[in-house]
């Protein structure tokens, strides 16, 4: 298994932070879940509670840590602010930035000098940073309360087509503790998140992208 320290993730593996596109492969429910009927209109209390805290927390920083499919491990830090912010600065010398304005997301590799550039709406990012924590809709597909651990799953094929989002929860204190993406393939990427701090003020300029350099180079790599 390949390290913190000598693993650069490609771009497939920086989309398990949330960059899944749609696909065709179906839902795949985790066993031991309470599976949630697609008409059922209730969303359950312990779920309920645990969106409108993670919805009231405009900004946080902290650490990460990713493992892809096949147990690659990486890490770094990251920084959110609500709505449609957040940006993943990963250790290592690759220099692999992933960076979301609140209209689009860009990964870059300074090393390998690319910039590619995705809609958030279409990502299952959206789901964590929009202003308000929304599931409504059949978003809920499944959830699992344990004494450590809420867990949810959320899927919208309005989003991120036939991928699902597994978050988890501190049952206590609410605080999202981590998630893993599924993707259409069903392979797992999971980001761990710790040392987090809320509330902080966080620099306009963190969330920036420049979408005149991302546009020169594409057309210099064509």
């Amino acid at each position: 298994m390949k390290t913190q320290t000598d693993f650069a993730p490609t771009r497939r593996q920086v989309l398990g932070l949330g960059l899944v596109l749609a696909g065709a492969a179906a839902i795949n429910v985790v066993p031991g879940f309470q599976l949630l009927a697609q008409a059922q209109a209730a969303v359950p209390p312990a779920a309920q509670k645990i969106a409108d805290h993670f919805s009231s927390v405009k900004s946080m920083s902290g650490e990460f840590v990713q493992f892809g499919p096949k147990g690659e491990q990486t890490g770094g830090k990251f920084f959110l602010e609500r709505p449609g912010k957040i940006r993943f600065n990963y250790d290592g010398s690759s220099n692999f930035r992933v960076i979301s304005d609140g209209k689009s997301v860009v990964i870059l590799n300074k090393k390998l000098n690319t910039s590619d550039l995705y809609p958030l709406s279409k990502t299952p990012l959206k789901l964590l940073l929009d202003d308000r924590i929304d599931l409504s809709g059949g978003r809920v597909k499944a959830v699992k309360e344990e004494d450590d651990l809420t867990t949810i799953q959320l899927s919208d094929k309005s989003v991120f087509g036939n991928a699902r989002i597994t978050m988890m929860f501190d049952p206590k204190s609410y605080e999202l503790r981590q998630w893993t993406i599924t993707d259409a393939q069903g392979k797992d990427t999971t980001v761990m998140i710790f040392n987090v701090k809320e509330g902080v003020s966080i620099p306009d300029d963190t969330f920036a992208i420049d979408y005149t350099a991302n546009r020169e180079l594409n057309t210099k790599t064509r």
